[in-house]
């Protein structure tokens, strides 16, 4: 929901200004539409009916997984696609994954969203009325920021859109944004009041691998984002979590673990722990013929594990959500694919 749009529109229309937040929180609350605002004139719910939408994106598609995992296939009022999912867990949480930009200026060569053509940033309520579609189907409590798109690229309408998720259901510190090492984003984060959590993908501890697997190491070395990030923490006390693809052959061995654990605790010892290794299965994008990585065996991944728990690195083993509807991480491709 547009909230300047609609505040604009009661004025417009000398309504009281404590009408804006009536609406708001009707909506936070999981209607679906201005009809169910029972508190608010019939005469004004018809008229907003006709001049506002009531969300600012249009559901194209919607995806049920097997595991429960439903996706979202949305499109701006300009037409620029994205997606979004919710991931239902077992112990009752219930996370959604959004969007910050239509697609993808960022090539990382594992991400089938880095292969789709970069549109635009999305607005705070574009961002929002991922959520608020959500919220309608259920209760939602958890939320990250690693769905299509650099969410740091688009920094100020990420943080907008996240001054309002706690009044849909989650709270900042169920908040997680996720970046490729965006250092003036990181910068803007630790700024922010919220207390948000922080997620770094890093993917290899070696420059040049890294390089070879993000591009975007090159504009902003990865010795240089660790460092930004041990300043997060120096500012917000939260924890870094950070994101590792487990690529077969590519960046999975006993000695790039033990690499891995060397940059994430130096200067460390003895300390509690800054980091924590999320260590994410593969998901494939694509045809086989379309992509040259292939997933790390089940035993590499616990190698990998070990090698780093041995070393003091907290980890763990992401299971993958939605593989079989292509909402799993590194999966969004809206299409694009």
């Amino acid at each position: 929901m547009d909230l300047q749009l609609l505040e604009k529109t009661l004025a417009d229309r000398g309504e009281p200004s404590f009408r804006a937040g009536q609406v708001w929180r009707w909506t936070a609350r999981g209607v679906h539409g201005y009809g169910e605002m029972t508190d608010i004139p019939a005469g004004l719910r018809e008229a907003l009916t006709r001049e506002l939408a009531f969300s600012s994106l249009e559901l194209r598609e919607q995806a049920h997984g097997a595991d429960g995992t439903l996706k979202a296939l949305f499109a701006t009022a300009d037409g620029r696609p994205l997606e979004a999912v919710l991931m239902r867990f077992r112990d009752g949480r219930r996370s959604i994954c959004v969007s910050s930009q239509s697609g993808c200026p960022l090539t990382c060569t594992f991400c089938a969203t880095g292969a789709m053509r970069f549109a635009r940033n999305l607005r705070p309520s574009e961002i929002l009325d991922q959520a608020l579609h959500f919220r309608r189907v259920e209760p939602i409590d958890h939320c990250v920021f690693m769905g299509m798109g650099e969410p740091l690229l688009n920094v100020d309408n990420v943080l907008a859109a996240c001054e309002r998720l706690p009044d849909i259901g989650v709270t900042h510190r169920r908040i997680t944004i996720s970046t490729v090492g965006w250092i003036p984003g990181i910068e803007r984060l630790a700024q922010s009041e919220m207390p948000l959590r922080l997620a770094l993908s890093l993917h290899a501890a070696d420059e040049a691998l890294r390089s070879e697997l993000m591009p975007v190491n090159e504009r902003y070395p990865l010795r240089e984002v660790i460092a930004a990030c041990r300043a997060f923490y120096a500012r917000k006390r939260r924890r870094v979590f950070v994101e590792y693809v487990m690529l077969a052959g590519v960046n999975d061995r006993y000695e790039q673990a033990l690499a891995l654990a060397r940059v994430l605790s130096a200067g460390r010892e003895g300390a509690p722990p800054i980091f924590k290794v999320n260590l994410i299965p593969y998901n494939p994008i694509g045809s086989a013929a379309a992509t040259p990585y292939v997933g790390s065996s089940r035993e590499s991944i616990a190698a990998f594990r070990a090698a780093l728990e041995s070393r003091g690195v907290p980890v763990t083993v992401r299971l993958p959500r939605g593989r079989d509807i292509a909402a799993a991480c590194g999966q969004l491709a809206a299409g694009g694919r």
